[in-house]
């Protein structure tokens, strides 16, 4: 999970910052943007919650014995969806913060 947030904040830190964001074309994008960057952070969460469930239902079919590997798969998973839900609380603090703010 450490490994997967600093992946995410040395590829956000690499996105193309200018003094006037206004003053860019229209339509011009950058090869990485922020909406890839959460939207491939939401498909790995869903991705670690899918295996968890697999895990967990090989262990309560029989087909597995390998229950502390579906306990820590589905605690990675937990932790995981919670560190991406206080992620989208902080961007929407944020974004009423600036909202609230006057010109």
């Amino acid at each position: 999970m450490l490994e997967e947030i600093n992946h995410l904040a040395k590829t956000a830190g690499d996105l193309p910052v200018t003094s006037n964001p206004l003053s860019g074309a229209e339509g011009e994008q950058a090869d990485v943007s922020f909406n890839k960057v959460m939207s491939n952070a939401m498909h790995q969460v869903n991705s670690l919650q899918e295996q968890a469930e697999i895990s967990q239902t090989a262990v309560d079919t029989g087909q597995s014995d390998d229950l502390a590997g579906a306990m820590l798969a589905s605690q990675q998973a937990a932790l995981s969806f919670s560190a991406l839900v206080q992620v989208r609380n902080k961007l929407a603090t944020g974004f009423n913060d600036l909202m609230s703010m006057s010109i």
